[in-house]
């Protein structure tokens, strides 16, 4: 229920601020009073494009406030959007002299969708010629659900279909990646294949270069290897000959001098490395081969190597590995992707099955009920002055589900006898587009919770025993709900559980907007002002008080 709204320098509103009751709230003034105003403020609140043209006071900003009760049902929608649930609910819409706006709920910064989203749910504005939603499929879906009965099996089934459009969308995904793969599939393969033959693993590479180096200076290291040990083991001129020879000097200059004994012990210890190092370098000199067969095996495998090197754009055998585990990856993943469509396949084949179930049992339900809407609509349209009005719903298979159904639908209409219904949109004029629109929205709240309504001079060109029906109409839909109508008919006012009226006046020669709430004198006042016109008769202060009764 909307409990309080407060607008701040918008328009001709230098300030207002009214609170609101449940039933029929009923709201009068004269034309031009404000109150085209006060609706375009709150259509701010339901997330509709902000002007900076509405600023009255182009250096301050405008603030557009209103207040809700509102029940647990909509704990999850805060929940989900990470918001603090109240039970009386502050919603803001601002429009900062810049022309930037802001939205608020409970003075947390919201976006326009989020505002929209739940603003959408708590208000619902219907001015005399908007009556397109009444062309949707959505809202006679909705229309002939509420009389079926069918809100629980609508809300499976939804749930059902959302889950089934996104098993389709998962498949989409997965046979469009699986196609990509498939293409690339077989140069991937063979360039895998080429990795995994080098068996990589086994390999070090620096060691296969040295070893590449030795093989293709063998001849140059034996040479020189042969030439060294030579020097060292030539009789009497060589080096380790001479080696011996000096050792053994030292060794008696060490006995009588002890200046000499460190220097003595150095040598020695030299000279055990120095025979050390000459018998491993005979070893090696040993272990040397010339083999043309192994050179040739080297060079050709450390050819592959620096190839594919090349062709990866790497320079490290590591990165070459990461490059072949990569590709594994991608093969494999393919084997998982066509597990996955397999797995996608069979859900979705669960989930048409369920919709299926459900579908039917949806239609079953409507076709049931079209007779009820019919009997209840047409004895609407009578009271509303419609005698003529003719009204079907036709329900037709549809080739794919939709959000409703495997169903299409179509709300027929004629006003005249003597003709074929037609669908609503192409039959309906301008003049039977507000009583019809009443009528539905009866309908609606009889078997529905609907939000707070605001009907906006939907009376407009209508008098006497209607105007009475719609007064009394609204009086009705008004007991289970909010209703809240801008009107200038004396026999809708005089059905209003509380009743405002909006006025306009000057102050500093400015003309300002505000709305009162009018006591009970002041109701039958307006009431007969709305009969006689601004000189008030008694007539009209007795028809006046009739109509309230």
């Amino acid at each position: 229920m909307l409990s309080r709204i407060y607008i701040k320098n918008f328009a001709l509103i230098d300030a207002l601020e009214v609170s609101l009751k449940n039933g029929l709230q009923v709201i009068t003034g004269e034309t031009g009073a404000g109150k085209s105003i006060i609706l375009g403020a709150l259509r701010l609140v339901l997330g509709e494009r902000a002007d900076i043209k509405s600023i009255s006071k182009t250096e301050e900003k405008s603030i557009v406030e209103t207040e809700f009760e509102l029940n647990n049902q909509f704990k999850k929608f805060f929940i989900e959007n990470d918001l603090d649930y109240e039970h009386q609910t502050i919603i803001r819409r601002e429009i900062l002299p810049s022309g930037k706006s802001r939205a608020f709920i409970n003075d947390v910064p919201v976006t326009l969708d989020i505002l929209k989203e739940l603003t959408s749910q708590l208000i619902d504005i219907h001015s005399q010629f908007e009556t397109s939603n009444l062309f949707t499929s959505e809202y006679q879906f909705k229309i002939i659900d509420g009389l079926s009965d069918n809100k629980n099996l609508i809300e499976n089934y939804q749930q059902d279909f959302y889950e089934f459009q996104t098993l389709k969308t998962q498949l989409k995904k997965f046979q469009t990646q699986l196609s990509e793969n498939t293409k690339e599939s077989d140069y991937k393969q063979f360039l895998l294949s080429e990795l995994e033959d080098m068996k990589m693993d086994d390999v070090n590479y620096p060691d296969l270069q040295n070893q590449l180096s030795m093989q293709e200076n063998a001849g140059m290291i034996s040479e020189n290897l042969g030439q060294l040990l030579s020097r060292f083991h030539q009789e009497e001129i060589g080096i380790l000959s001479f080696f011996n020879e000096a050792k053994s000097k030292l060794s008696k200059i060490a006995e009588v001098s002890t200046n000499f004994a460190e220097l003595n012990e150095r040598f020695e210890t030299s000279f055990v490395e120095i025979k050390d190092i000459l018998s491993e370098l005979e070893d090696e000199a040993d272990r040397i081969e010339i083999n043309p067969e192994t050179l040739a095996q080297l060079l050709e495998f450390n050819n592959k190597i620096n190839t594919l090197f090349l062709k990866h754009n790497v320079s490290d055998i590591e990165d070459l590995k990461e490059i072949r585990d990569q590709l594994s990856g991608e093969q494999k993943g393919t084997t998982e992707i066509e597990a996955y469509i397999v797995q996608i396949l069979e859900n979705i084949s669960k989930k048409e099955r369920s919709l299926e179930s459900l579908s039917q049992k949806l239609s079953k339900n409507r076709k049931k009920s079209i007779p009820i809407f019919i009997k209840k609509a047409e004895d609407l349209f009578k009271k509303l002055g419609l005698e003529k009005a003719k009204v079907d719903i036709e329900i037709t298979d549809a080739s794919e589900y939709n959000q409703f159904g495997k169903e299409n639908i179509q709300l027929l209409f004629q006003a005249n006898s003597g003709f074929p219904l037609k669908p609503i949109q192409t039959a309906i004029s301008g003049g039977e587009r507000s009583r019809v629109m009443l009528a539905v929205k009866k309908i609606i709240a009889e078997s529905d919770e609907l939000p707070t309504l605001i009907l906006d001079e939907i009376d407009t060109g209508v008098s006497g025993k209607v105007a009475e029906e719609i007064g009394n109409l609204m009086r009705e839909m008004s007991e289970d709900m909010q209703l809240i109508v801008i009107s200038h008919l004396a026999q809708v006012a005089a059905k209003g559980n509380d009743n405002y009226k909006v006025v306009k006046h000057d102050i500093n020669g400015k003309t300002q907007s505000t709305i009162i709430p009018l006591n009970d004198e002041e109701k039958l006042n307006e009431i007969a002002q709305l009969i006689s016109g601004s000189k008030i008769t008694e007539a009209a202060l007795t028809q006046a008080k009739e109509l309230i009764g």
